[in-house]
């Protein structure tokens, strides 16, 4: 069982590393481009919202109703009635999809209004950040419908998964950020506001997915034309799976959302600064915490629907190992090289630094969550895969109230930072309540040994830790050299410290395998 999920999650995190370097490359160009002022601080805004209704309509919540459905279709149904599925799914979700992108693209001022409250309150005083409220409202009207292409490449991923095909899904961002750059690059210069090329990069990105992904379905025989099927059983069921994932999955993307519409009050280049340090912060997140999610869904799903009680912990237990295993260690590096790895990736053109400085203590605050964001991802699983959706959904909102509470309590005193500190915190609120209510289901199961695999691979972490402290320069250093000397040096400390973590397993015996 390990072996092939094992496999399953190389898999995942090699086309997802792809992805993510591709991502860095995006965000270094955009870095370049525009720096952390006023024009990227809307840009991200723009490109923030059709983002978060994407977790919401597709990879999120609807990923999550549908995959354990579809599962249990494979399992007791005939290729057609799957296919029946699949059209009256795709064809319900679609309409409703269509609906909201129709509202996204012709209310964008409003929604612009109502998430970004300050630039819309400076724009009816004529304040100085008005400006911002006007431009974002037209991005919007070019980055929205991302979510209709979107949500049907999610959809066709969902399937693919089912059928043991994850590679295709997790390379599929490539295309994305292969757009962006070819229009940051070739778009941007003719521009007198390079900000749209981006924009319109989102929307070709996600066009390009869209049509990736068809060929595939198509090979596996599941390509159907949509209809609309609301009383559906099949759809019946994933709706009402749905609604309240709807929430529950998508915490962390409404507490972002909340940070966003705070940060549109605090000083310029505070919605950058939370940016760029969340995107090194997704890096981990999603080549090893999404990807191990990815893969025990469906492998969970089936063990619930064959009823292997003892089969389905050891799973979800062999899920929370790799996180610990991978997690802590990435959690660590972002926290210790925060600052070097902004001067190295985004240090150039209009990004001074400056932003590096200011854009460290945000990450700084985020890294320090990473394993609790990566552990909610992977918790969540085993109540999804039991087509347990409410529970989550209410441990979601005591979440996304102590958010809100430490948003108060950190945001007065320390900025856009008290903004990234109670979103990890609210993360690790979220991951208790998860991983008790698991514990007390008696499906998250304590095996022997599993005390002594922590303490091992802490004690590993602590030493990388000291690797590279110790051979870590002053920040004067990182500003006075160039950059490839800040490129090998920053290379140089991450294989030291990737080297005394793996030497630090290896001596102390912890299994890598299982």
């Amino acid at each position: 069982m390990s072996k092939s999920l094992a496999k399953s999650g190389i898999i995942v995190s090699a086309m997802t590393l792809i992805s993510r370097v591709l991502g860095l490359v995006r965000d270094v160009v955009i870095a370049n481009l525009m720096g952390a002022g006023a024009a990227a601080d809307v840009f991200f805004f723009a490109n923030k919202i059709p983002n978060f209704l994407r977790r919401l309509f597709a990879e999120g919540a609807f990923a999550q109703a549908f995959v354990p459905v579809l599962t249990e279709y494979r399992r007791g149904q005939d290729l057609d009635a799957q296919r029946l599925l699949i059209a009256r799914v795709s064809g319900t979700l679609g309409t409703l999809v269509t609906i909201v992108t129709l509202i996204g693209v012709i209310g964008s001022p409003l929604i612009a209004a109502l998430f970004g409250m300050g630039w819309f309150v400076d724009w009816l005083s004529d304040g100085p950040q008005g400006h911002k409220f006007v431009l974002a409202s037209d991005l919007l009207r070019i980055t929205f419908p991302y979510l209709w292409f979107i949500t049907f490449t999610a959809l066709a991923g969902a399937v693919l998964n089912t059928l043991g095909k994850f590679a295709v899904a997790a390379f599929t961002p490539v295309f994305l950020n292969i757009a962006i750059i070819v229009f940051a690059l070739w778009l941007g210069p003719q521009l007198e506001q390079p900000e749209y090329a981006l924009a319109w990069g989102v929307f070709v990105g996600g066009l390009v997915q869209f049509l990736f992904q068809i060929p595939f379905m198509k090979r596996a025989g599941l390509l159907v034309r949509p209809q609309w099927g609301w009383h559906d059983p099949g759809v019946t069921k994933i709706r009402k799976l749905m609604i309240p994932a709807l929430f529950g999955v998508s915490v962390s993307q409404i507490n972002l959302l909340l940070d966003t519409f705070i940060a549109s009050f605090l000083m310029s280049g505070s919605i950058s600064w939370l940016y760029y340090s969340d995107r090194l912060l997704e890096f981990p997140l999603g080549l090893f915490g999404i990807a191990i999610a990815t893969v025990i869904l469906p492998a969970l799903s089936s063990r619930h629907v064959d009823k292997s009680s003892d089969e389905f912990s050891r799973t979800l237990d062999w899920g929370i190992r790799k996180v610990v295993l991978l997690g802590l260690p990435a959690m660590a590096g972002l926290i210790v090289l925060a600052e070097p790895m902004l001067m190295v990736l985004f240090m150039r053109g209009e990004f001074l630094p400056e932003d590096a400085r200011l854009a460290s203590y945000s990450l700084f605050a985020y890294g320090s969550g990473l394993l609790s964001f990566m552990l909610v991802k992977v918790l969540a699983t085993g109540f999804y895969s039991r087509q347990d959706t409410k529970r989550p959904v209410k441990y979601g909102i005591i979440a996304m109230v102590s958010n809100m509470v430490f948003n108060v309590i950190f945001a007065i005193p320390f900025g856009y930072v008290g903004l990234a500190i109670a979103t990890s915190l609210s993360a690790a609120v979220n991951a208790f309540l998860l991983g008790y209510n698991l514990w007390r289901d008696g499906v998250l199961k304590r095996y022997p040994g599993t005390l002594t695999y922590l303490s091992k691979v802490l004690l590993a972490v602590l030493a990388m830790i000291a690797v590279v402290l110790w051979f870590a320069p002053e920040r004067s250093w990182w500003l006075s050299v160039e950059f490839m000397q800040r490129v090998w040096q920053l290379a140089g400390l991450i294989g030291a410290g990737a080297g005394t973590f793996l030497v630090g397993l290896l001596l102390l015996r912890v299994p890598l395998r299982t």
